[in-house]
């Protein structure tokens, strides 16, 4: 019995019919690569268009929110509400914004002279704020009732001016620096310990987010930076003072300074002795810094009217954002939910950035974001390619910020070119090679 093989048209219609007719047409695709000799260069074609329209599309810009009278000095983020901000000004006036509808929603006198520090406490009840009047005070985190007067749940009365403040994540413990940094526990009005060291002033102060049994705290006082982990202190003196510390929130071994020498330097704490890395970019001293929740990048404020974001292993910055009416940038942070900057500068305004400048907010369509995630790769795949990465590095710069880059550029080279003319006549060994991160400190103090 011979069987005869016959070979069926088979055609199943979901395969190649729309189911509606807004539908795109479907077409049958054969992906074997001998058929498609051309697919790297179609590839890289597309990766440069997408990297054009991200230059295109960068509108890094959100909203500004007005109302302070005075400088914003200190700026807190709710730990549980995302659309909840807090800030503190130079005329002891505190706010609090909706960022959602982009207004304040309560506005309260708290000191004196200076807010310098504010941190909202780990239960999104009450926050803390201190001040140059040495007051530390406690507030409710919702507004008083009608009629109420805004009084504040309790005041510390301290001896000396304070200057910065953290709050333990788990406990009713609280941290405050100024000429000492004092430990304090909410229930009692004298600090539980306090640290001093010589006669040096403390401009910073933050828990470690993770080791809450060893509850080590790194302080930072001009020139030097204090780990104190098991009761232990260990002390990193530097060329120039160190302005506000922050510890990686996924990693919390490293933390990353910023310093009035216009440079960020990251620190691990097992090894104090040198930076894991120096972060250049900024031409003026940075005065604030605050890493994503994701622990892969940070951004930073400083003194020359910009901000920049860092990714945390990279020696320099991926953007820079500045506008012309933003002066000094005193504080800065990145929002908990990853998405927005929020910055706080001296002309009485806090602005709201996308942290990817690029993103298109709001919703997406299921095609939309396949196209996002694809572009996304294809840059990826091609960012080594000169053009390619000469676009997606380009970033305008005001002129004064430009001239001065290009400055400090040449005086950067002038200074290698000097070192290396001293070595070639000198006795060999005399002149050692003293590499970037061993440049900028003086001595390490266990």
């Amino acid at each position: 019995s011979h069987q005869m093989k016959v070979k069926v048209l088979s055609r199943n219609p979901d395969d190649y019919v729309r189911e509606t007719k807004l539908d795109i047409q479907r077409v049958p695709r054969n992906y074997d690569p001998a058929l498609h000799p051309f697919e790297v260069p179609r590839e890289y074609t597309r990766a440069l268009n997408a990297t054009k329209l991200e230059r295109v599309f960068a509108k890094p810009f959100l909203a500004s929110l007005d109302g302070h009278r005075d400088g914003v000095n200190c700026m807190a983020k709710h730990t549980k509400s995302l659309s909840t901000l807090l800030s503190g000004s130079c005329d002891g006036e505190v706010k609090v914004w909706n960022l959602t509808k982009r207004e304040c929603v309560r506005t309260l006198q708290a000191h004196e002279g200076f807010v310098r520090g504010m941190v909202v406490r780990f239960c999104g009840n009450s926050f803390f704020t201190v001040g140059d009047d040495k007051t530390i005070k406690q507030w409710k985190m919702e507004a008083p009732g009608y009629g109420e007067e805004e009084e504040p749940l309790n005041t510390i009365l301290g001896k000396t001016v304070f200057t910065g403040l953290d709050h333990h994540q788990k406990e009713g413990v609280f941290a405050t620096c100024g000429q000492q940094v004092d430990i304090w526990d909410e229930q009692r009005s004298s600090p539980i310990r306090s640290f001093t060291w010589g006669v040096d002033s403390f401009s910073s102060v933050r828990f470690n987010p993770v080791e809450f049994l060893i509850r080590s705290r790194a302080f930072l006082c001009p020139q030097n930076i204090f780990s104190y982990p098991r009761r232990t202190a260990i002390q990193v003196i530097m060329n120039l003072r160190s302005n506000t510390i922050c510890w990686n929130p996924m990693e919390a071994y490293y933390f990353t300074c910023s310093n009035e020498d216009y440079n960020l330097y990251t620190y691990d704490m097992r090894h104090l002795d040198r930076p894991v890395i120096v972060h250049m970019d900024h031409v003026s001293a940075v005065l604030d810094i605050d890493y994503s929740p994701t622990g892969k990048e940070f951004v930073s404020a400083s003194f020359d009217k910009t901000i920049r974001i860092f990714p945390r292993d990279s020696g320099h910055s991926r953007e820079v954002y500045h506008t012309k009416r933003m002066q000094h940038v005193i504080c800065i942070k990145w929002s908990a939910d990853n998405k927005y900057i929020l910055s706080g500068s001296d002309e009485m305004n806090i602005r709201m950035w996308k942290a990817n400048a690029a993103e298109k907010l709001g919703v997406l369509s299921p095609r939309e974001r396949e196209a996002v995630n694809y572009n996304q790769k294809l840059k990826e795949k091609f960012q080594h390619h000169p053009q390619i990465r000469r676009i997606s590095r380009h970033r305008h710069l005001p002129k004064a910020i430009y001239s001065q880059a290009k400055e400090l550029r040449v005086m950067k080279e002038a200074r290698r070119r000097k070192e290396i003319n001293v070595r070639k006549h000198s006795k060999p060994g005399t002149v050692p090679v003293v590499s970037e991160k061993e440049k900028h400190i003086v001595t390490v103090v266990k």
